[in-house]
């Protein structure tokens, strides 16, 4: 129920519309039994006894009973038969049309609600959370709400309400009978209930299985040139293929618990039928109960089979939804977005100063330290370059500046003010991105032309473009933000000699008047900067110019002079190679 309650929430915002479409399903289920009702009356007439004698609550639904001694019904009958019919299937029309119009609202608001939430976590979610998990939540589980609201909880209220007015006839044909009948309903339901929790436990299974499915399959996808480089297509092949099965498997699982449910069913209504044959006999030669009045009974109860039976498919079904349902809202209830305080303050624009001062920063689930003790002062205006080896906190400490992380200890703080203070839009709205993946400032409005113009689809993560051409793409969405400060993250790590001039073009224009936090392993591209502070595990070992750290040594010194042996046995391999 409480399951029920939760998939309830996506339908209240179209409460007005399900009230009509509740209304009309209930008219589908009412004129469903007067059409049936209508039968007792017919069989009476065509069955040669004018004598006939109605007795008890049965009399009060023959069209006779209504009309003056002697008068002929028939011609009433079939337009009462034509009457309901038509309002039957207009109703069902109507309520269909709405019910599906509020699904397609529901999955609409409910995907937004998602995309909106995921989009306002921290760092820390999207590390626990894969893409395709992610896009699997907001597609397929979104999708299978949908089906629960347009489809199935619309076929369990018309079925339902179906079901109750022609259990109401019943009542009123024979009510000693039909208080048997409905004795037997308890064991209807438990059987339905097993059979659901049973379904419910697989559909699991199914939705993780098929989450393996898209991870294999994107994981292979995306990496395609190393997939071939390394000859793995026929081990990505067999592995994509054992998911396939597996998650084939918990289908076939699945289907034999759904289409077992509506046999057993179909069973039990055979057997209650079976024992109304041997009563009826009985009641009819005693006189208690009309031709009609048994032919109706009949009939409704043949029709009552076929609600219930539908009812219990879609209990299956709704367990299927309610399994996606509780894997959205637990992905909804997970909070990991950085917060504003309540006293938190706009940040004023850059005037002076960022400091760290004695930063240390690790990952909740983790003991080793990224970060420790780091202290460091950018000036405004100020070209500062992080360098280091790989895990060194370079990315890590541009990262707790735009506070995709908050440090563990110590603080960040802009002019003074601790940036945990502020407001995080105001905060990062001061500063441009430049990331490695990544208009003429930024040298590339000539080869977007070139292109076909700026609205050119250029494949997913810019895979039609060049390293030098993304990153150039990067660095003039920078400029179009237009923020104080500006942080490039290995701006011109593994590009050729000619992408990394044009790149270093636009990155001088970006740099204007800007206060820049430069990540870079070509150390041959930061001789300009004012200052160049040296990471080493997560320590501050060393800072100053390009000229003090060369003459200083250490470790600076010693990766400058590899890269530099590096790229020149570099371009005399190529010198060598050339014709």
């Amino acid at each position: 129920m409480k399951d029920f309650r939760i998939l309830l929430k996506n339908v209240r915002p179209y409460a007005g519309l399900f009230a009509v479409a509740f209304v009309l399903m209930t008219l589908v289920g009412l004129f469903e039994a007067g059409r049936t009702a209508l039968l007792k009356s017919i069989i009476d007439i065509l069955s040669g006894n004018p004598n006939v004698v109605n007795v008890g609550l049965a009399a009060r639904i023959d069209v006779s009973h209504y009309l003056p001694s002697g008068t002929n019904p028939l011609p009433l009958i079939a337009v009462l038969l034509v009457l309901f019919t038509a309002i039957r299937g207009s109703s069902e029309y109507l309520s269909n049309v709405l019910m599906w119009r509020i699904g397609v609202g529901a999955v609409v608001d409910l995907r937004q609600r998602l995309y909106d939430h995921i989009l306002q976590q921290s760092s820390e979610f999207f590390a626990e959370h894969p893409t395709n998990n992610l896009t699997a939540h907001i597609i397929s589980d979104a999708e299978k709400v949908q089906v629960a609201v347009s489809t199935l909880l619309a076929d369990l209220l018309r079925e339902g309400l179906t079901f109750l007015a022609l259990l109401s006839l019943v009542f009123v044909l024979n009510w000693r009978l039909t208080l048997g009948v409905v004795l037997v309903g308890p064991l209807i339901y438990l059987l339905t209930v097993r059979f659901g929790r049973r379904l419910r436990r697989i559909a699991h299974s199914t939705q993780e299985g098929t989450e393996d499915v898209l991870d294999i399959a994107q994981e292979t996808i995306s990496s395609y040139r190393i997939v071939k480089a390394f000859g793995m297509e026929k081990f990505e092949q067999r592995k994509f293929r054992e998911a396939l099965l597996h998650l084939a498997r918990t289908q076939v699982r699945a289907a034999r618990v759904v289409y077992l449910s509506s046999p057993i069913l179909e069973l039990l209504g055979v057997l209650i039928a079976a024992c109304f044959l041997l009563y009826a006999r009985q009641v009819i030669a005693a006189g208690a109960m009309t031709i009609g009045t048994f032919a109706a009974y009949i009939v409704a109860m043949l029709q009552m089979y076929d609600p219930m039976r539908k009812l219990s498919r879609i209990q299956n079904y709704f367990q299927q939804s309610f399994a996606a349902t509780s894997r959205i809202y637990k992905l909804l209830d997970t909070h990991t977005e950085k917060r504003d305080r309540p006293d938190a303050i706009a940040l004023p624009p850059l005037a002076e100063r960022i400091e760290f001062q004695r930063v240390s920063f690790k990952y909740q689930d983790s003991n080793d330290w990224i970060l420790k003790d780091v202290s460091i002062d950018v000036q405004r205006g100020d070209v500062v370059a992080l360098v280091g080896l790989s895990g060194a906190g370079k990315s890590t400490l541009t990262n707790l500046l735009m506070r995709f992380y908050d440090p563990t200890r110590g603080e960040i703080l802009i002019d003074g003010m601790d940036t945990r203070g502020g407001k995080l839009v105001s905060l990062r709205a001061q500063i441009a991105l430049v990331t490695q993946e990544v208009t003429r400032a930024a040298y590339a409005h000539d080869f977007i032309m070139e292109r076909g113009g700026y609205e050119t689809l250029i494949g997913e993560r810019g895979v039609k473009l060049s390293g030098g051409e993304r990153q150039r793409i990067a660095i003039a969405r920078a400029i179009l933000k237009d923020a104080p400060i500006l942080v490039l993250d290995e701006a011109t790590s593994a590009l050729d000699t000619q992408s990394e001039r044009w790149v270093q073009r636009a990155l001088a224009n970006l740099m204007q008047g800007r206060t820049t936090i430069v990540i870079a392993h070509r150390l041959t591209t930061i001789h300009r900067a004012d200052k160049i502070v040296v990471l080493d595990r997560g320590r501050v070992v060393d800072a100053g110019t390009h000229d003090q750290l060369m003459s200083r040594g250490g470790i600076y010194r010693e990766l400058y002079e590899l890269q530099f042996s590096d790229e020149f046995l570099g371009e005399e391999g190529e010198a060598v190679r050339s014709p």
